[in-house]
């Protein structure tokens, strides 16, 4: 069963987005849970899966991360286990990212799945991410705090806590309810019976990722090769002081390369394609011949997005899985950047250019797309 968001987002964007924190009363009406407990452990036994166990037993925290060989010794209160980017692997859960997609798919960072017992969390803490917490089977209490500027501390090498705060929403929620907090809102769940959270997670670069990421770039495709040049330079009266024009014309050197709208735009879309955890990527075997996709298509097979692969269509240019791709079809690539699934209607008249669909059968033979068995 597919589990519906019953969510105004327009209003919700204007109220709430980035601004304040929410509770969004039964937004998944009737909602199941897509995953057990025990798949989820199955899955933190998986070296490619990124997952985490943190425990507070007598006052003591830690934490150990997977994969994991058994989870036998636990006992039955004080712990949590937590998987991230769970829509890569399980495709029932990846079904709960599917209505976020009314937001920028760039943001998106994971779905995030924590299991805990009575008295598991992973203590008081801050994102610097928007995070949509799904409440799924059992009960857990949540308090959220305002956000002002907090003490952060480490009780264990991998957990970052904040001291005690005054709560400005303080709640006990229900299967299908949802905790809408923005980034530097400090929070604490408190888990009273077995329960399963579904964390959707929105996340933004700082400045330090984009002039890192921008440096790679620039490093990989020798930008900014011309060196600083002073033909107007006349006689120091202080060799040792380095003149404000000076300054501005370094700073101008610098601001000229991230300038050019090219460049940019090329980097970017490489930088916001490239997915943060591990892809489940499985080359189809045997490979297809351009011939069999387009039988394929043209029977009526429907084509499915690898959950999690980022296609990104960047004002106007294409990247898919962190590489740039210069379509054979505009339309149909931004229908690819668009849709998760597609029929031979979404790719309309592109099906009968011979160059995309060798595109097309090369994306799919890398395992980037694939036929619904």
């Amino acid at each position: 069963m597919v589990n519906q968001l019953n969510l105004n987002w327009p209003e919700f964007l204007e109220k709430y987005w980035q601004k304040q924190p929410v509770v969004l009363k039964n937004a998944f009406p009737n909602f199941v849970d897509p995953i057990t407990p025990d798949e989820l452990a199955g899955l933190a036994m998986e070296p490619e899966v990124d997952s985490r166990l943190v425990s507070h037993k007598d006052g003591q925290w830690s934490a150990s991360h997977g994969p994991f060989e058994q989870f036998d010794d636990l006992g039955e209160s004080g712990w949590s286990l937590l998987c991230q980017a769970v829509n890569h692997w399980h495709m029932p859960a990846a079904e709960l990212v599917r209505p976020f997609r009314v937001l920028p798919e760039w943001r998106l960072d994971d779905l995030m799945i924590s299991y805990s017992v009575p008295g598991g969390g992973v203590g008081p803490h801050i994102d610097n991410y928007d995070v949509f917490i799904i409440q799924g089977m059992g009960r857990r209490r949540w308090r959220v705090g305002d956000a002002i500027p907090m003490r952060q501390f480490c009780p264990h090498p991998a957990l970052l806590h904040v001291d005690p705060f005054e709560p400005i929403i303080d709640v006990e929620m229900s299967p299908g309810d949802i905790l809408y907090i923005p980034p530097g809102f400090p929070h604490d769940g408190f888990t009273y019976e077995d329960t399963l959270n579904y964390s959707v997670g929105f996340r933004g670069p700082n400045g330090r990722d984009l002039i890192s990421g921008f440096a790679d770039y620039a490093l990989e495709n020798d930008l900014g090769g011309v060196n600083y040049g002073d033909p107007d330079l006349t006689v120091r009266d202080h060799a040792g002081r380095v003149e404000p024009h000076e300054l501005e014309r370094l700073r101008a050197m610098m601001v000229e390369m991230i300038s050019q709208p090219e460049d940019f735009k090329q980097w970017f879309g490489r930088f916001a394609s490239t997915p943060r955890h591990e892809l489940d990527i499985a080359p189809a075997e045997p490979p297809y011949s351009a011939e069999e996709v387009l039988d394929a298509l043209q029977g009526g097979e429907t084509l499915t997005r690898l959950s999690g692969l980022r296609v990104l269509n960047v004002d106007g240019k294409f990247f898919v899985n962190s590489e740039g791709w210069n379509p054979a079809d505009v339309q149909a690539a931004d229908a690819l950047s668009r849709l998760t699934e597609l029929s031979q209607d979404d790719l309309g008249n592109a099906l009968q250019n011979p160059a995309f669909v060798e595109e097309l059968t090369a994306f799919i033979n890398q395992g980037y797309w694939f036929f619904d068995e």
